[in-house]
């Protein structure tokens, strides 16, 4: 059931709670491209208190790629999946795969050389998924959502929309696949599920953490969702996360 959330997540939800953060726009500010975001240097001491709290309840659920996170943010002993769920990762480092390798050569080739024809345009090529994304150049929308869903349509791949951006990847894992898998390991057993995210690509995990008695909280402007619970922005998340710390 997709709604427009309104209300704040009380500080008490995380009580019992497991908690599943995306981190491209929910705790760090989207940017112009991948690479280019800001990373707050209080960002990994407060995931290490979240986690302390929560008993090691804690975990990223990002579409960048494990590898590409980890550019960006120390993950060392915190749970991460990345790839929109094709990738996932325990604590402890053991990975868990969600999904068959792909070979992804002759779909990359076609998007580099669609991209190659409008500047702004960036492919970015992820373990299992590419990427085409539009931000800095907008009037390409229409044009780079036609050529990725007729080349998920040759391909037998899965069109991932999100902000700016049109992804192909394998079919049969997403954000709400990864939430499942980490609540079937020990550490997250018995726990009420809440997922923080911001995109379209978070909507599965939304309804996931739903489906297991949780809920989902969106961040952004409000529109028609499955999360239950609203926050403004990554300085909302920011201060919502730190009174949870604390």
């Amino acid at each position: 059931m997709r709604v427009n959330a309104s209300k704040a997540p009380p500080v008490s939800l995380l009580e019992g709670a497991a908690l599943f953060l995306d981190f491209d726009g929910t705790l760090v500010e989207l940017a112009e491209t991948p690479g280019a975001i800001s990373v707050s240097p209080g960002l990994v001491p407060l995931l290490r208190r979240l986690s302390e709290r929560l008993s090691g309840r804690l975990a990223i659920v990002s579409g960048r790629a494990i590898a590409d996170l980890e550019r960006h943010l120390d993950c060392s002993g915190v749970a991460v999946s990345g790839s929109h769920g094709l990738e996932l990762r325990l604590a402890g480092g053991a990975h868990i795969p969600l999904a068959g390798p792909v070979d992804l050569g002759e779909v990359r080739g076609k998007i580099e050389r669609f991209a190659a024809q409008a500047p702004g345009l960036l492919v970015e090529v992820k373990p299992a998924s590419v990427a085409l994304h539009y931000r800095q150049a907008p009037g390409e929308a229409e044009r780079v959502e036609r050529f990725m869903a007729a080349l998920a349509h040759k391909s037998g791949l899965a069109l991932q929309p999100g902000k700016m951006v049109f992804e192909l990847r394998p079919r049969g894992a997403d954000k709400g696949d990864a939430v499942r898998a980490f609540m079937a390991e020990p550490e997250f057993g018995g726990a009420r599920p809440l997922f923080v995210g911001d995109d379209l690509t978070d909507e599965d995990a939304f309804e996931a953490a739903a489906a297991m008695g949780g809920a989902g909280i969106l961040v952004g402007p409000p529109r028609a969702t499955a999360a239950e619970f609203r926050l403004a922005d990554v300085r909302a998340v920011a201060a919502w996360l730190e009174q949870a710390a604390r």
